[in-house]
C-alpha cells in the first residue's frame, strides 16, 4: 500500500440506525451454563465484535454485535433494503459473558416459518449455544427464551486440548480451535450430544500421514490463530491459520485435510512478527482462484501491520486439490489499525480506524493506486469545529466581525449554529448525545428520551449551555466548545467502527458500527476537485470538467480555481456555516449583511475592535498573537492574490475571457437536470435514508463551493482597481455573474435545508384534526410516518422522497430490494436534487419554478416553517430578477406562490401565542392573499390547486375581475375565520364589500341577470354581518356597532343587534350599552325589547343581572317608572323562584330582593307623586306562568307584543310606593330571620302576619319588630302590640326566666328600617346608608330594654308600667332598675304636686309596689313624695294651696296600711312592718295637718 491514495468516496450513515429500541430476551441458566466457573476463562474474553450475513429470497441482512461494555448480551438486527431501518432489535442476554464470536444463518437444520434462523454463540466459560430464532417482532421484552428452542453444551467437558482460541460455525457445524493447535467439529443441532459422531477431531487420516506422524512426532503445529468456513463451488471448506504460519484447509463434510502450507513473508522475517487474522474471498468462476488475505503484525520496533493476499487455485474433480498461486500481493498499512477486511474475487476492502481502503486484487500493472473512503469521524469533526480546518476560534472571530454593531444577537446566533450542526443528520447520534447530557447530570428514561422531538432537544441543550455559563461564569462560546468536545469524544467512543458488510447482489459496502450502520458512496466531480491536490488541477478533464475545446481555457480555469481555493482557506469553512445560518435563521441577521463583512475580512482582516472583544474569550496575550498572525497572513494572502490575478489576466489577455471561463464553470455548479419518468411510488426504506444523508453531504459541498465563487467574484469587484479590471467587466460581474451564482447558492441552500432540517411536529388544532389523528382505515406506513414527524432523524427531505415517485427502470436506484452501491447512491442523489430544483421534466424556466409543487407537498404535511422559508426565498429572488409587472406575467405562478405563502403564514399564526410574532404573521398573510388576488391569471391558476391542503376549494365560475376578487376575498375571509383570526377576516370582508357593486354591475352588463342571484343588499348585509362578528370577537365594540347601523339588511341588522347585546352582556361590558356611549338612534326600543326578552328567559341569579341592566338603561333614559317596574319584576321573580327552586343560600336571595325593592322605591320617588306607581302587569308574563316552561316561539311573542300598543290589563290595580314599602319591610324581616336560620315568608303585603313580631322578638330583632309594628298597626292595636313586645323584652331581663347570655341583636340588622320619631318611618336601601347612632346595642338586656323603652314610650305612655308590672310579676323580689323608676318619677318636674302625672306616674309605681308586696319601697316612695310636698320653695307655696293642686293615691295608701296591719296580725315581719307603719303614720299625720292648713288657706288665696 505504498502507492498513491486518492479519496474515492465517503461514508453515508443510515439515518435512524442509532435509535434502535431493544427487546430484552434472556437465556435461562442451567448447571452446564457456567462450566468450570471457578477456573480461569476457557474461551477468549469479551471484546467489541460485529459481523453480518445475507439470507437471500428475499435478501435479508442480519447484523449482530457484542459490546465489551455489555459482555452478556448479543444484539441482533434484521435489515431489509425495501423497508425502514429496524427501530426494534433483539438483545439476547446469556448467563455468562460472551466470547467475541457469534454466527446467524438460515435454519437449514429443521427449517420452519416459526424459527427461520439459528444463532451460534460461545461464552468465556466454554459453553456453546444454538438458538432457534423466530422473527424479532414475535418476541416480547423482558421475556425468557423458550428452553425447548435452544441447545447448549459444555465444550470443556468434551475436550482436553486446552483453552479455546478461536471459533467458527456454519449451519449444523460448530468448529472450535484450541491452544494446542487441534480443531474439533461439533454437530450441534444435528446429532445428540451423546450420539456417536457428534464430535470430530480434525487429524491427518491417511496411512502414510499417520506413519510419517509417528516418525516425525517432534514437530507440532502452533495454536489455532483463526478459523473461517467458506463455501467454494458448493463445498464447505474450513480454513485454519495456526500461530506458526501453517495454513490448512479441511473439507467440512469428509473432515479430511485438502491443503497445508506454511505461509511466509520475507518482509516480516524480523523477530516479533505474528499472524493475526485470516480472510477468504469469493472464488473466481473463470480461474477458480480463491483470494486469501492474512494479517501480520510486527512489534519489534514500531508497531505496524501488513496484509498479504494470496491466491489459492482450486481443482474440483474426483478429489479436491488446492494449490498456492505464486504471486503474492503485499499491502503495508501505513496508518491506522486494521479492524476488518472483506474480499471478493477481484477486490479487497480494508477497514482501518482512519478510513476504508479499497484496491483491486492482482492488478495487471505494477503499481495500483489505492482508493480510500472517508469515515464519518472526519465529517463530524469538521462540522463540530474539532478539526484544524474548522476551529472554534475562527467562528468567534467571524461572528464578532459580523455582529460588531449588534452584540446582543451574537450569542443566540452562535448557539443556533451549534444546535443546527448537532442535530444535523449524520452528526446527531442518539446514544452519544444522551451520554453527553449524562455528563452534565441530565437523566432521562429510555421512553422519555425517545419521546423528545428536535425542538425539545434544542431547548434541553440550550438550557444546559446557558446554565453552565451562568453558574461557572464562562462565556457561551467556551461552553459550546466544551460541549462539542465531549460530544465528539462520546461519538467516537459509542460509535466506533466494528466490521464491514458486503452485499454481493449490488456490490454495496456497509460499515457496522457499535451503535449504527452505514454505507459508502462515491464522490461528485466537485468533491474530487476540492479534495485533489493543486498539481491535479492541471488535468481538469479527469474531474468531469469537459467544458472547453481550448487548452488555454483549462489553464485559466485551473489558475482561477487556485485563487478560489485560497479565498476558501483564508476564511476557512467556518464562513460557510455563518452564511448558511444567516440564510435560514429568522430575524437575527440577513445574509446581505454577512457577505460584505466576509469581503471586508478578505481585504482588511478582522479589525482591532474584534480583537479587543475576543480578549475575554482567549486572553489578551493569545488575542495579540492572533492579531499579529492574522495581519501577517492577510499581507501574504493579499500579495499572493494580486500576483495570481495579474498572472491570470496576463494568460487570458483580457478579463473578459476570464469571465467567460468563470461563466462556463458556474454552469458546472448548477444542479443537474435529469428528465424523470415517474411510474411507481417510492416506499419508505433504508435506501431513502441513504439518499437523504448523501444529499446532505453533497449539498453542503456544493453550497460551500458556490459560496466560494460568490466571494471570489465580489472580491474581484472589491479590488478591481488594483487588478485593472475594466468597468464593463465589473458591470458584467455585478449584473450577470453575481445573480447567477446567487441563484446557484440559493438552490443548494434549499436542497441542504430540506436534507438537514428536522420536520415540524404536526399540531392538533381542532376536533377534525384530532379525529384524523386516530387514522381510522389508514395504512401502517402513514401511521409510522406521522410518528416520525418532529424527530431529528426525519428531515423535510424524507417527506419529499416519500411523496415523489421513483424513476424509470433505468434510473430506479431507490426501489431495489438490495442495498444501494456507491454508484446507485450518487445517481439517486442526482435524481433527487434535480427533482427538487427542476421538477419531473427538467425544463428550464423561472427561478425555482418547481417551488410551488414542493410547497404543496410540505403544506399537506403541516411543514409551515419550511414552506415559508422556501417561498420567501423564491419571492426574494424573483423580485431581484424581474420588475413587479413582469413577475405577474407568469401565467399565475406569482399568484400561486403568494396564495400558498399566505396559507402557510396563516397556519403559523394560528399556532403562535398572541403577541408581536402572531401579529406580524397575520399581516404578512393578509398581504400575500391580496397580492395573490391581484395578479394576472390568478383565477385560473388558483382554481387548479387541489383541496388536499386543508383549505376550502376555490370554486369560481365568473369572468370579471371584480367578481373574482369578491369571490376570493370571501374565501380568504372564511379561511381567517376558520383559523379564528378576526383581524384578517375583517379586512377581507371590508375588501369584499368594495367589490360588490362593481361585480353586480359587470354581471348585469355582460349576462342576463339570474333571478335566483343575490341582491346587492343581501350580499352587503351578509358581509356587514361578518364585519360585525369579527369586530365583536376582537372586542372592538364601537366598530361592531358601526357595522350594525351600516347594514342595509334589516333582518340581519336586528340579528346582529341581538348578538351585540348578548356579547356585551357576557363580556361584562354592558356599561357601553347602558351608559349612553352608543347613540341608539331608532334602536332604543329594540334594545330594550332584546334585553327584556333575554332577562325573562335567563337565570334570575346570573351576573350581571339583566333586570339591573334594564334598570340602568331606563334610568339613563329618564324613564323612572319603567326602571322601577323592571326592578320590581326582578324582586318578584326572585320571590317566586326562591319558593319553586328552594335555593340553599336564601339570605343572598332575600338581600337581592331588598336591593330590587329599594331601587324601585327610589326610582318612583323621582316621579311626580300623582304618577308614582308601577303597572303590575309588567311581571304578569313571568309571574303567572312560573310553574310552566316557556316554549313559545320568540317571533310569535314579538309579533304579539308589537301588535298591542298597550299591555293587556287583567287586573285594575296598581303598585304604589306604599305597597312597595310594605313589601320591603316584610322582606327585611324575612331576611333577618333567615340570618337567624328561621324559615319564614309572607303571602300578602297589606298586613303583617301575627307570628312575625313574636319571631323577631324571640331572636332579639327588636328594630325590625318595632318597624313592622309601626308600619302595619295603628291606634289601640299598636299599643296592644307594643305592650306584648315590651312584656316579652322585660321577661328576658329576669334572671330566673332567661339566660343572661341570650343572643342579642346582630350588627347585620342595621339599616333595614328604623324609626326616628313618632309617626315617621325611614327606609334605607343598604346597611352603609344607616348612621351608626340609629342602631343601639347595649351591653346587657337591661340596657337594651332601657333604650327601646325610652324610644318608644312616646307611642304608648303606659309602657313603663307594663315593663315594671311584667318584671314584678315575674320576680316580686326583683329590684327595679333606677332608670325605670326614674321614668315613673319624671312627672315631678311638672307643675303638679303629689304623685299625679301621666299614665306612668309615681302613683302607678306605688300601686305596683303595694300590689306585689314591695311595702318597703312603697313606703319609701310615699315618704319621699310627702316630704317633697312639704318642703317646697316659698315661691311655690301659693301654687300648692290652689284647689286640686295636690293628689296622692289615698286608696293605695290605705291598701298599704291594711297590708301592714295584716302582716303584723299574722306575726310575719312584725318589727319591720311595725316600723313601716309608724313611719307611715307619722308622715301621714304631718301630711294631713299640712293639708288642713293649706285647706284653711284656700279661701284666703281665693280672695
Amino acid at each position: 500500500m505504498g502507492g498513491r491514495s486518492t479519496l474515492a468516496g465517503m461514508e453515508v450513515p443510515i439515518i435512524g440506525s442509532d435509535s434502535v429500541r431493544w427487546v430484552e430476551l434472556s437465556v435461562p441458566s442451567s448447571s452446564s451454563s457456567y462450566g468450570t466457573a471457578a477456573s480461569p476463562p476457557f474461551a477468549p474474553l469479551t471484546e467489541d465484535y460485529a459481523s453480518s450475513s445475507v439470507i437471500k429470497d428475499p435478501p435479508i441482512h442480519l447484523i449482530w454485535r457484542i459490546h465489551k461494555t455489555l459482555p452478556y448480551a448479543l444484539e441482533l438486527l434484521e435489515l431489509s433494503a425495501n423497508k425502514d431501518f429496524p427501530t426494534i432489535g433483539l438483545r439476547i442476554t446469556f448467563p455468562a459473558p460472551l466470547s467475541p464470536f457469534a454466527f446467524v444463518c438460515r435454519n437449514e437444520i429443521s427449517y420452519s416459518a416459526k424459527h427461520p434462523y439459528v444463532v451460534y454463540s460461545l461464552t468465556i466459560t466454554g459453553v456453546a449455544y444454538l438458538l432457534k430464532l423466530g422473527n424479532i417482532s414475535t418476541y416480547a421484552s423482558s421475556s425468557v427464551f423458550p428452553p425447548d428452542e435452544l441447545l447448549e453444551f459444555n465444550i470443556h467437558a468434551f475436550s482436553n486440548h486446552g483453552a479455546i482460541t478461536t471459533v467458527a460455525a456454519t449451519a449444523g457445524c460448530h468448529v472450535v480451535g484450541f491452544s494446542d493447535g487441534s480443531v474439533s467439529c461439533f454437530q450441534l443441532g444435528i446429532l445428540d450430544q451423546s450420539a456417536p459422531g457428534f464430535v470430530h477431531e480434525l487429524q491427518d487420516d491417511s496411512g502414510i500421514g499417520r506413519l510419517w506422524g509417528i516418525i516425525s512426532r517432534g514437530r507440532i503445529v502452533g495454536a489455532v490463530q483463526d478459523l473461517l468456513i467458506s463455501e467454494v463451488h458448493g463445498k464447505q471448506l474450513l480454513f485454519v491459520l495456526h500461530s506458526d504460519g501453517i495454513l490448512r484447509v479441511w473439507d467440512c463434510k469428509s473432515y479430511s485435510k485438502i491443503f497445508s502450507h506454511t505461509m511466509s513473508n520475507p518482509g516480516l522475517a524480523v523477530s516479533g512478527a505474528t499472524f493475526r487474522r485470516l480472510w477468504v474471498g469469493q472464488a473466481d468462476n473463470k480461474t477458480s482462484v480463491i483470494p486469501l488475505a492474512i494479517l501480520f503484525n510486527q512489534t519489534s520496533e514500531v508497531s505496524s501491520e501488513m496484509i498479504d493476499v494470496y491466491g489459492l487455485h482450486c481443482n474440483f474433480g474426483d478429489r479436491t486439490v488446492i494449490s498456492l498461486e505464486p504471486s503474492v500481493q503485499h499491502m503495508r498499512l501505513e496508518e491506522g489499525r486494521c479492524i476488518d477486511v472483506k474480499l471478493t474475487s477481484d477486490k479487497i476492502w480494508i477497514l482501518k480506524d482512519t478510513g476504508l481502503v479499497f484496491q483491486s486484487l492482482f492488478p495487471t500493472v505494477n503499481v495500483e493506486e489505492e482508493q480510500c473512503f472517508a469515515l464519518q469521524e472526519e465529517f463530524v469533526a469538521d462540522q463540530l469545529f474539532q478539526s484544524p480546518e474548522q476551529s472554534l476560534d475562527d467562528l468567534l472571530w467571524i461572528t464578532h466581525s459580523v455582529f460588531s454593531s449588534a452584540k446582543d444577537h451574537m450569542v443566540p446566533f452562535v448557539s443556533s449554529i451549534f444546535l443546527r450542526k448537532l442535530l444535523c443528520p449524520g452528526i446527531y447520534h442518539n446514544i452519544s448525545l444522551r451520554a453527553t447530557l449524562l455528563d452534565y447530570n441530565r437523566h432521562w428514561t429510555d421512553s422519555e428520551f425517545q419521546s423528545l422531538t428536535a425542538d425539545g432537544l434544542r431547548k434541553e441543550i440550550l438550557s444546559l449551555i446557558e446554565y453552565e455559563g451562568s453558574t461557572e461564569s464562562l462565556t457561551i462560546s467556551y461552553c459550546w466548545k466544551n460541549f462539542c468536545t465531549r460530544y465528539f469524544h462520546n461519538w467516537c467512543n459509542y460509535n466506533a467502527p466494528c466490521s464491514l458488510h458486503l452485499d454481493s447482489l449490488s456490490g454495496a459496502v456497509g460499515l457496522i458500527r457499535k451503535n449504527s450502520f452505514s454505507l459508502f458512496r462515491g464522490l461528485e466531480d466537485i468533491e474530487r476537485l476540492i479534495n485533489g491536490s493543486s498539481d491535479e488541477l492541471g488535468d481538469l478533464a479527469s474531474f468531469g470538467l469537459d467544458l472547453f475545446d481550448d487548452d488555454l481555457e483549462y489553464v485559466i480555469l485551473s489558475d482561477m480555481l487556485r485563487c478560489v481555493i485560497s479565498i476558501s482557506r483564508r476564511l476557512s469553512k467556518t464562513a460557510s456555516a455563518v452564511f448558511f445560518e444567516s440564510l435560514v435563521s429568522t430575524s437575527l441577521i440577513s445574509s446581505e449583511e454577512v457577505l460584505p463583512c466576509l469581503l471586508k475580512m478578505l481585504v482588511t482582516g478582522y479589525g482591532s475592535s474584534v480583537s479587543k472583544l475576543h480578549m475575554s474569550d482567549i486572553g489578551a496575550d493569545i488575542a495579540w498573537e492572533k492579531k499579529l498572525a492574522d495581519h501577517k497572513t492577510l499581507r501574504k494572502f493579499s500579495i499572493d492574490m494580486l500576483v495570481s490575478l495579474h498572472t491570470l489576466c496576463h494568460k487570458a489577455a483580457t478579463w473578459g475571457k476570464v469571465l467567460n471561463v468563470i461563466e462556463s464553470f458556474l454552469k458546472f455548479l448548477v444542479p443537474r437536470k435529469i428528465t424523470h419518468n415517474f411510474d411507481a411510488e417510492i416506499l419508505s426504506s433504508v435506501n431513502a435514508s441513504v439518499l437523504v444523508q448523501a444529499t446532505t453531504q453533497i449539498s453542503k459541498v456544493m453550497f460551500e463551493s458556490a459560496l466560494d465563487m460568490l466571494l471570489f467574484l465580489n472580491y474581484l469587484v472589491k479590488i478591481s482597481g488594483q487588478i485593472h479590471m475594466p468597468h464593463d467587466d465589473i458591470s458584467r460581474i455585478q449584473h450577470e455573474l453575481v445573480p447567477m451564482i446567487e441563484e446557484i447558492v440559493s438552490e443548494w441552500v434549499i436542497i441542504h435545508f430540506f436534507a438537514t432540517t428536522p420536520s415540524q411536529l404536526a399540531a392538533i388544532e381542532d376536533f377534525s384534526s384530532q379525529l384524523s389523528s386516530l387514522q381510522i382505515d389508514s395504512n401502517v406506513c402513514r401511521r409510522s410516518w406521522d410518528e416520525k414527524l418532529g424527530k431529528c432523524h426525519f428531515t423535510l427531505a424524507f417527506i419529499l422522497v416519500l411523496s415523489i415517485q421513483s424513476s424509470s427502470v433505468q434510473h430506479n436506484h431507490l426501489s431495489s430490494k438490495s442495498l444501494p452501491n456507491s454508484l446507485d447512491i450518487m445517481n439517486s442523489m442526482r435524481d433527487f436534487s434535480s427533482w427538487i430544483i427542476w421538477g419531473k421534466s427538467g425544463e428550464s424556466s423561472a427561478f425555482l419554478s418547481h417551488s410551488t409543487e414542493l410547497a404543496l407537498i410540505l403544506l399537506r404535511h403541516g411543514q409551515y416553517d419550511a414552506v415559508e422559508y422556501l417561498l420567501t426565498t423564491v419571492e426574494s429572488h424573483l423580485r431581484k430578477e424581474k420588475t413587479s409587472q413582469s413577475i405577474q406575467d407568469t401565467d399565475g405562478r406569482w399568484c400561486v406562490l403568494h396564495h400558498l405563502l399566505g396559507c402557510c403564514l396563516l397556519a403559523q399564526a394560528q399556532s403562535v401565542a398572541h403577541g408581536v410574532v402572531k401579529e406580524k404573521k397575520v399581516n404578512e398573510a393578509v398581504r400575500c392573499f391580496f397580492c395573490a388576488s391581484s395578479g394576472k391569471g390568478a383565477s385560473q391558476a388558483l382554481q387548479s390547486l387541489s383541496d388536499e391542503l386543508g383549505f376550502p376549494h376555490l370554486g369560481f365560475s365568473g369572468a370579471s375581475d371584480a367578481a373574482w376578487k369578491l369571490h376570493y376575498y370571501q374565501w380568504a375571509m372564511q379561511i381567517f375565520e376558520q383559523y379564528n383570526i378576526g383581524e384578517g377576516a375583517c379586512q377581507f370582508a371590508l375588501a369584499a364589500l368594495e367589490q360588490v357593486d362593481e361585480s353586480l354591475i359587470t354581471k348585469d352588463c355582460n349576462y342576463d341577470r339570474d333571478p335566483l342571484c343575490e341582491s346587492a343588499a343581501t350580499i352587503k348585509g351578509r358581509l356587514w354581518a361578518n364585519v360585525f362578528k369579527f369586530t365583536l370577537d376582537l372586542n372592538r365594540f364601537y366598530d361592531a356597532y358601526c357595522a350594525i347601523i351600516t347594514n342595509p339588511d334589516e333582518e340581519s341588522k336586528y340579528i346582529c343587534l341581538r348578538r351585540f347585546i348578548i356579547v356585551l352582556y357576557e363580556c361584562g361590558a354592558m356599561k357601553i350599552l347602558c351608559g349612553g356611549q352608543l347613540p341608539f338612534i331608532g334602536l332604543s326600543d329594540k334594545v330594550e325589547q332584546e334585553l327584556a326578552w333575554k332577562a325573562e328567559r335567563s337565570d334570575i341569579l346570573v351576573k350581571p343581572n339583566l333586570f339591573k341592566l334594564l334598570y340602568a338603561f331606563e334610568m339613563h333614559r329618564h324613564n323612572w317608572r319603567r326602571a322601577a317596574g323592571y326592578m320590581y319584576l326582578y324582586s318578584a321573580r326572585l320571590r317566586n323562584e326562591a319558593v319553586l327552586k328552594d335555593y340553599l343560600n336564601t339570605s343572598l336571595v332575600l338581600q337581592e330582593r331588598l336591593n330590587g325593592l329599594s331601587a324601585a322605591i327610589n326610582a318612583l320617588h323621582l316621579v311626580h307623586p300623582a304618577y308614582a306607581w308601577i303597572d303590575p302587569l309588567l311581571e304578569g308574563n313571568s309571574l303567572q306562568n312560573e310553574h310552566f316552561p316557556r316554549k313559545k316561539a320568540r317571533t310569535m311573542e314579538e309579533q304579539t307584543a308589537a301588535g298591542n300598543d298597550v299591555l293587556p290589563q287583567r287586573q285594575q290595580y296598581y303598585i304604589d310606593i306604599e305597597k312597595l314599602e310594605n313589601e320591603f319591610v316584610l322582606t327585611s324581616a324575612e331576611y333577618l330571620l333567615s340570618l337567624a336560620n328561621i324559615r319564614w315568608t309572607f303571602t300578602e303585603v297589606h298586613r303583617a302576619p301575627s307570628d312575625l313580631v313574636d319571631l323577631l322578638v324571640q331572636r332579639n330583632l327588636y328594630d325590625m319588630s318595632f318597624t313592622v309594628l309601626l308600619r302595619f298597626f295603628r291606634g289601640s292595636a299598636l299599643k296592644r302590640e307594643l305592650e306584648r313586645v315590651f312584656s316579652a323584652m322585660s321577661l328576658k331581663c329576669c334572671p330566673n326566666k332567661v339566660d343572661s347570655s341570650s343572643i342579642r341583636d346582630d350588627l347585620r340588622t342595621q339599616g333595614l328600617l328604623l324609626t326616628s320619631s313618632k309617626n315617621e318611618v325611614v327606609i334605607h336601601g343598604s346597611a352603609n346608608l344607616v348612621p351608626a347612632t340609629q342602631q343601639y346595642k347595649g351591653n346587657s338586656e337591661w340596657e337594651t330594654l332601657e333604650i327601646y323603652l325610652e324610644k318608644y314610650r312616646g307611642f304608648h305612655a303606659k309602657l313603663p308600667v307594663i315593663v315594671a308590672e311584667t318584671l314584678l310579676s315575674a320576680d316580686p323580689e326583683i329590684e327595679l332598675p333606677l332608670w325605670l323608676v326614674q321614668m315613673f318619677k319624671g312627672g315631678r318636674r311638672e307643675r303638679t304636686w303629689g304623685m299625679t302625672g301621666k299614665e306612668s306616674n309615681p302613683a302607678s309605681l306605688f300601686r305596683l309596689y303595694v300590689d306585689y308586696g314591695r311595702y318597703t319601697e312603697a313606703t319609701n316612695l310615699l315618704l319621699d313624695y310627702i316630704e317633697s310636698f312639704a318642703s317646697v320653695r316659698p315661691a311655690d307655696i301659693i301654687n300648692r294651696k290652689k284647689p286640686l293642686a295636690v293628689w296622692f293615691p289615698y286608696t293605695a295608701i290605705e291598701h298599704l296600711w291594711c297590708k301592714l296591719e295584716e302582716f303584723i296580725s299574722s306575726g310575719r315581719m312584725v318589727d319591720h312592718c311595725d316600723k313601716l307603719k309608724r313611719l307611715l303614720h307619722g308622715a301621714l299625720l304631718k301630711h294631713l295637718q299640712l293639708l288642713r292648713v293649706d285647706s284653711d288657706d284656700v279661701p284666703s288665696a281665693a280672695h
